[in-house]
Parts: C-alpha cells; structure tokens; sequence
C-alpha cells in the first residue's frame, strides 16, 4: 500500500504513555486531550489526521465527517462499538483495533468468573464483612468434570478453552468462521447451538455485538438449558438478554450469572446488579496494567507501520488493503487507476456509468483482483464524487451511486505479466482499455478496438484521439498542437487502418481546448497520470 501521511494524531482518553513515544519517535505529533464533550471533538478533531480512542470517545457520524483531514480511527482495544464503522468507510478513514491487546485479561477474568460462580466467592466475602460465619449457605461446586460452552471460539475462547481444561472441565462450544477441526486441536468439540445449550453446566459467549448476536441467550435459548446453568458475558452487553436473564435467575432455570458488561453502562435499571445470583463487574475486562499497556503500545505500531508502508493490522474496514503492501501490488494499482481514468476521460460527454466489468488475467493478478477493482473504480470515480474516492470507499460509492460492478479473473492473459481488462458502459455505450504492467510501468495495450503497435506508457500528460487513418492525420495533429504551443513528445498508433481507431500522443502540456481538434478527430480525450 502506498503510504498514507499521518502527521497529527489526537489522543482522546488515557493510553499507555507508551503510545504517544512510540508515534512521537516516528515524527507523528500527538495531542492529548481527554473528557472532550461531543462538540468539543467536532472542533478539534479538523485539525488532525489521526484519532485514538479506547471505548468512552463517541466517533459518530458527525465526528468523523468534521475531520476534513481525518486518515485513520485507531481503538486501543478489542471492538468498535464506539465508532461509527460505515460512516468512517464512506468518508474513505480506516478504522483500527488492537484484536488482540486485551484477549489474556478477558480470558482470566472470565475464569475469575467462573471460578466465582462455582463457589459464591464474593458473596461469602460480603457476609464475613459483615460479621457472619455462614458456611452452609455458600455450599459450592467442583467444576472438574463439569460441561463449558463456549460461544464464540475466536482468540478469548480459545485462551478460556485452555485455562478452564486444566480444571477437568469438558469444553464444547459454537462459531460460524472458526473450523471444527482448527477447535479440535485446542480440545474444543464444535456444534450447533441447539446441541449446545442442552449440555452445558456453564456458559460463556465470546462473539462481537452484531445484529445476529444480540440476545443470543434469550427466553428460548435458556429453556432449552440444563436447570440452574450458570453464564458468564465478559464480551459486550447485549448478547445475553437481560430481561431474559433476570427471568432465568428468578425462576431458578439459571444457577448464577457473572456480567463484567451491560447494554448500558453504567446500568441504570439495578434488578440485575442487585441480584443475589449476580457477580458483576464494571467492564474490567482490559483493565489490567498489561492490557493496557499492550493495547497502547499495539495501536501506535500498528499506525506507525502502515504509515511506513509496512504492513496493515487490525483494520476492520479495509481489508482490501492488506496485501497492497508490495512493489508488484503497488505498481497494479496505478495500472487500475490509470486504466479507470482513462475510461473516464473517453466517457466523459456519456456520462452516467452504469456498469464496470473489470476481469484479471494471469495468475500474476490472481491475488490483486480486490484491490484491481477498487483501484479501477478510484480512477473511474476520482471526479464523479463529493467525496474524494479512495481504495477504502470507492466501492461503497459506486453502490450509492448506481453502479453495477462485475469481477472475474481467469488463468490466461493475453500479455506474458498479466493484464487487466476493463469495459464500461455510460449511456448505452461501451468502452473499453485492457492495460498491463510492462518493466515496472503501467502500459496500456488496447483501446476500446484498437490494439496499439507498441504498448502505450501510462504515465505525463497524453492525448488520446479517434480517427480514421491517413497520410496527413499525424502532421495535421502535429501542426494543430504546435500552434497551441504544445509539443508531441510520443506518438502510438493502432496495427489496423481500418477504420475509426484510437490514436496516443504524449505532450508536453495540455491542448487549452479539445474543441479545436474538431475537424480532424472524431473524439478526443487528454488527461495526466
């Protein structure tokens, strides 16, 4: 990925100082200033082109589009919750996490938990604070031997997998993109849902809040649950519904609850907190010196490396640029944009697009096919758009803007490098540029039906016209230009004659007006790359 410039970074909340040294000794300048209320934020973050939150800081919408300058959202933790994900992508900012900063702190004390909830610890120490002696009432339980579910077996269900096992426990659990036989070896037996609950003697769920998570463990689910299950959320509030919850407490289908988060934090409505049956904690999951130092520590590397052009970690928006980080990769993406461009320019008096059919070829373009396609679209859009287009919205705009966007690849190509072909149809018309990468430049070998005698650079100022061939065209084309005061600086024709076929001039400036072209051209189209 070509490197993106980050200068000025604010820091919103308290991070590991190690943060701030880390962008500090990579000649980014930080800012800290923290309990910023919503307004406050809008104002200062214009100034910026890096934010870094941890979970209280609120990137809405009307955040992330007062940050005119804006590039990048890092979260030093694990979750996004508190950032406006598709606000930021449309706006073409990358949104990053540290995934896995804080996953041995969740994972111990969601054991702290468990371990809790099988023999009242907390509740027996409030009862000797208070003077009592009471050793029937908080009778306990082994968890050697017992059933753990586990919802969830990303990096904390796996570390909860581990640490429990050495207590006996039998671990099974459920996740739709982790495979059962990657489980398997950390001793985990995956299955549905609905084999799960009826097995389980605890519970714990691991997922991130989504739409399909929500309630996950509801009336229903806890029917369907061994009588007295105990559960543990150290995820994101929400996930075990907590009304259904409060039920299953009070009707003794559930034997006890550990919660270190809720839907609303601080909660307001108490019943749960209040509940006898209830260890509960205020979101201390990565609350330990470690977490927070890693979290810190994480989020500066992560930003100051994908800065550098190095690598792209924990970006939750941007995937396509994960493996844009090579030469090869960087080089195919000036072949799309140059390519989509080009289009643009030929299109222009067709305007609007309506469909982009971009298909690679070559088992060189294999693994660049996502970013080809973004990269094809920036160039097509680059002047189509409020918003300025980039690798990390542009597909979003073209949806928003009523493109149809098609993607192939196949294994032959046309050119020994790979190529790439691109057709676009604006009004009923089509166009289309096949393009490779020739010597580390970007070439184009074919206009709509004219394939060029020798590959076109991609590269200055190029005017490209249409017309039939003749003796005098390139003399007459020569003359106009130079009446203008430009200079041809290249010239490439097409291998037919027949016909109306697309010519290449490369200049040393631009033609003032293409209009003057008129009696000789039928169409013309200049831009700079």
């Amino acid at each position: 990925m070509a490197p993106i410039s980050i200068k000025t970074v604010l820091i919103s909340e308290s991070v590991d100082p190690r943060c701030r040294a880390i962008l500090e000794d990579n000649g980014i300048r930080v800012t800290e200033k923290q309990n910023m209320k919503k307004e406050e934020l809008i104002t200062e973050i214009k100034n910026y082109d890096g934010l870094v939150v941890r979970s209280a800081t609120k990137v809405t919408a009307d955040v992330i589009n007062a940050g005119d300058n804006l590039k990048i959202i890092g979260r030093a933790g694990t979750g996004v919750d508190n950032v406006d994900v598709p606000a930021a992508t449309k706006k073409g900012v990358i949104v990053m996490n540290t995934p896995s900063g804080n996953t041995i702190s969740a994972a111990e004390l969601t054991c702290a938990l468990l371990m809790s909830l099988s023999r009242t610890i907390p509740q027996a120490t409030m009862s000797m604070k208070q003077g009592n002696w009471d050793r029937k009432k908080f009778m306990g339980a082994e968890l050697y031997g017992k059933v753990l579910g586990i919802v969830g077996l990303g990096r904390i269900g796996k570390e909860v997998a581990t640490r429990m096992q050495a207590f006996g426990m039998r671990t099974i659990g459920y996740d739709p993109i982790t495979p059962p036989e990657v489980t398997a070896g950390w001793g985990v037996e995956q299955m549905s849902l609905e084999q799960l609950w009826p097995q389980c003697d605890y519970i714990t769920v691991h997922t991130p809040l989504m739409p399909s998570t929500v309630g996950l463990l509801n009336d229903e689910s806890f029917a369907k649950c061994k009588k007295g299950v105990k559960v543990v959320n150290c995820a994101r509030g929400g996930i075990i519904d907590e009304a259904a919850l409060l039920r299953a407490l009070e009707s003794g289908q559930c034997g006890g609850a550990g919660l270190d988060v809720f839907v609303e934090e601080p909660p307001k409505n108490r019943s749960l907190v209040d509940h006898p049956g209830v260890i509960s904690c205020p979101h201390l999951g990565a609350s330990t010196k470690e977490a927070q130092a890693r979290c810190g520590e994480d989020i500066a590397l992560q930003i100051v490396d994908m800065v550098k052009g190095k690598n792209l970690v924990g970006a939750v928006n941007a995937q396509v640029l994960a493996s844009t980080f090579s030469q090869d990769s960087q080089q195919l993406i000036k072949l799309g944009e140059a390519v989509g461009a080009l289009l643009r320019s030929c299109s222009a008096s067709k305007n609007p697009f309506s469909l982009v059919q971009i298909t690679t070829q070559g088992d060189c373009m294999k693994s660049g096919t996502g970013y080809m396609t973004s990269a094809v679209l920036v160039g097509l859009l680059s002047h189509e758009s409020e918003c300025s287009p980039n690798l990390i919205n542009v597909l979003s705009l073209a949806k928003e803007t009523g493109i149809t966007v098609n993607q192939t690849h196949c294994a032959s190509a046309g050119a020994a490098e790979g190529a790439c072909k691109v057709e676009i149809v604006a009004n009923g018309c089509s166009f289309k540029a096949i393009g490779s990468v020739q010597g580390g430049v970007p070439v184009l070998l074919e206009l709509s039906d004219s394939v060029f005698r020798q590959p076109v650079s991609l590269t200055g100022k190029l005017l490209f016209f249409k017309a039939s061939a003749g003796p005098q065209l390139l003399s007459s084309v020569a003359g106009l230009l130079a009446s203008k005061g430009v200079e041809i600086e290249s010239f490439s024709a097409p291998v037919d004659r027949a016909g109306d076929l697309w010519y290449c001039v490369g200049m040393s400036s631009f033609l003032p007006d293409l209009s003057a072209l008129k009696p000789l051209v039928k169409d013309a189209a200049q831009l700079s790359i």
